[in-house]
């Protein structure tokens, strides 16, 4: 059995897959971090009466190390300890562009890999969260090169901190918009489709799919105008194909 954990910028999220089958899944924000292991007891029942029963806890995380230290705590068998993964040069069949690889994040490496074993060919990763970034995969598995942007959340609220009459309000998208609300939600939604699309054109393949993931992803589906593919949890997944091949 093995747990798997993103931590990213805003929560902490995780699955429990054992031979393959995705048993458990869950999610706890990162200010909340230290009372992981008590999330875990609650959550995992009587799947898991002890953490020790997990043989295997495999880890993405950007969200610093006062977190990285709570995981570690809440998965503290000593037969086990948490692996924490960095970016490779090459791994799971996919080639890292990085003049220094490990300075890839650990989260945008792990979906490349997953998008890679999805789609086998060229494709842009996206990954909507606090940040939104869009990584590029040629058809022989090399990533190329990625943006990282502010996500659409994000980019509402540092528009209202950083000016006077700008109050970020709940709007909605509109192709023009009418009021300063919906000027706001659908300027972050217009932005960052045109970044997937403009780094979509740049990629050279019209068919490229994009392999789109996270808490946002959902606003952008249908506002992209390119072949999407939804996927929950694509950090996660990355994860398992890391741990398979390291299990090999």
């Amino acid at each position: 059995m093995k747990l798997l954990i993103d931590a990213g910028n805003t929560r902490i999220k995780w699955a429990l897959v054992n031979n393959g089958d995705w048993l458990l899944g869950g999610a706890l924000p990162v200010q909340q971090a230290s009372g992981l292991q008590q999330h875990f007891a609650g959550q995992f029942g009587k799947l898991v009466t002890d953490l020790r029963d997990i043989q295997q806890t495999w880890v993405s995380n950007v969200a610093g190390e006062e977190v990285a230290g709570a995981i570690r705590n809440a998965c503290a068998a000593p037969q086990c300890p948490p692996r924490f993964i960095t970016a490779q040069a090459a791994q799971c069949g996919v080639r890292n562009g990085y003049a220094q690889p490990s300075q890839l994040g650990s989260d945008r490496w792990a979906a490349l890999i997953a998008a890679w074993r999805l789609t086998g060919r060229s494709c842009l990763s996206v990954n909507c969260g606090t940040a939104t970034t869009i990584d590029a995969l040629s058809g022989q598995g090399e990533f190329i090169g990625g943006l990282i942007l502010p996500g659409v959340e994000l980019m509402q609220h540092s528009l209202g901190a950083a000016t006077a009459r700008l109050q970020p309000a709940r709007g909605k998208y509109a192709p023009f918009p009418l009021n300063t609300a919906d000027a706001l939600y659908s300027g972050a939604i217009q932005a960052t489709c045109g970044a997937i699309e403009r780094q979509h054109a740049l990629l050279g393949d019209g068919s490229a799919p994009v392999v789109l993931s996270g808490g946002a992803a959902a606003q952008l589906q249908h506002r992209i105008n390119l072949p999407v593919q939804m996927v929950d949890n694509l950090v996660l997944q990355g994860l398992l194909l890391i741990a398979r091949e390291t299990d090999a």
